[in-house]
């Protein structure tokens, strides 16, 4: 196929954690990919996806209509992956998850784009006390008003290589001698990167009928769990988990929200907002009647295939710490 003869893919957010995956699957199935992002300059990486001139960073600012409608005027296809942890600067919730998703849906729309697939997350509820769940929740609903045959992907914490998940608390575990323990028994469901790839080109490949789709693993685990889990896998076994109740951690959240506030913004809060403490005490896993990765024919990977290959720098021999393993075991 000739570049001229590809689809045109539109990809907000292509060059963040999950958004970079998804510009490189939709480049291997033949489409001619615009990473729309607001620093185009930092998003050159992902033109080495694809084969010369496949694929294209341009600047888009879903905040902003004009430039959220030239990114997608002319595209068959529009990929949503924008998403934030915390609000920093004028990157707030409502403006970027529900206003900024509203935005695109309406524009997508506006100009004839066949198909919609937005990356959303497990627990996104317009009515929840969590400004992250309800921002989600409230950009769910603007995007299927605009544009009801939308594909909506809810995953649960997202894993891979470039994750800031495992790889924080992997970090910690490397550094210091305890880890935190916030939502002790609260479980998560943890769906590899690639794997969230591969469900949003199936749906822009019109492979599955629109609506919302919750994407999990095959291992359900406690935030106690994983954190275990983090022990093992980072060589770890003295470090102590240290259970914060909940009241505890929402006082720390709001603390260094009140300081991240008075930086102006210039310091945010990405350690732990009281936002943060409300959604580590719900379950964070595929519902019960939840259409999930079996209507997309995906078998999803599980954690033991996927972490020690990322997650060696945090042990204490690095990547001779098999090696080593190993050789004690000679005679």
């Amino acid at each position: 196929m000739t570049m001229t003869h590809m689809p045109i893919a539109t990809v907000f957010g292509g060059s963040g954690f999950v958004g970079r995956y998804v510009v490189e699957a939709l480049a291997h199935a033949g489409y001619r990919i615009r990473v729309a992002v607001r620093r185009p300059n930092e998003a050159l990486f992902t033109m080495t996806y694809g084969t010369v001139g496949q694929v294209q960073t341009v600047q888009a600012n879903i905040r902003d209509d004009a430039s959220t409608e030239a990114a997608i005027a002319g595209a068959s296809l529009v990929v949503n992956c924008v998403g934030i942890l915390f609000p920093v600067g004028k990157q707030k919730f409502d403006a970027v998850q529900n206003e900024g998703a509203a935005r695109i849906a309406q524009m997508s729309a506006r100009h004839g784009v066949e198909r919609l697939v937005h990356i959303s997350a497990i627990g996104a509820d317009a009515d929840s006390d969590s400004a992250y769940a309800r921002s989600k929740g409230e950009g769910e609903q603007a995007i299927l008003a605009a544009f009801p045959k939308a594909v909506i992907l809810r995953p649960s914490i997202v894993f891979g290589p470039e994750d800031d998940f495992f790889n924080q608390f992997g970090t910690m575990a490397a550094r210091f001698p305890a880890l935190p323990v916030v939502g002790a028994e609260t479980r998560f469901q943890p769906v590899y990167v690639g794997d969230v790839a591969e469900a949003a080109l199936a749906a822009a490949q019109g492979k599955v009928a629109s609506g919302t789709y919750e994407l999990g693993g095959p291992d359900i685990e406690t935030f106690r769990e994983l954190m275990e889990r983090i022990k093992r896998v980072t060589r770890r076994p003295r470090r102590v988990l240290i259970n914060i109740p909940t009241p505890i951690a929402a006082m720390q959240g709001s603390l260094l929200d009140f300081l991240s506030k008075l930086s102006l913004g210039l310091v945010p809060n990405s350690l732990l907002t009281r936002d943060q403490v409300r959604l580590l005490n719900r379950d964070n896993v595929v519902g019960e009647a939840a259409n999930g990765f079996d209507t997309f024919g995906i078998v999803p990977r599980d954690m033991d295939s996927i972490l020690d290959g990322y997650m060696w720098p945090y042990r204490p021999s690095g990547q001779f710490a098999e090696m080593i393993e190993s050789a004690k075991n000679l005679r």
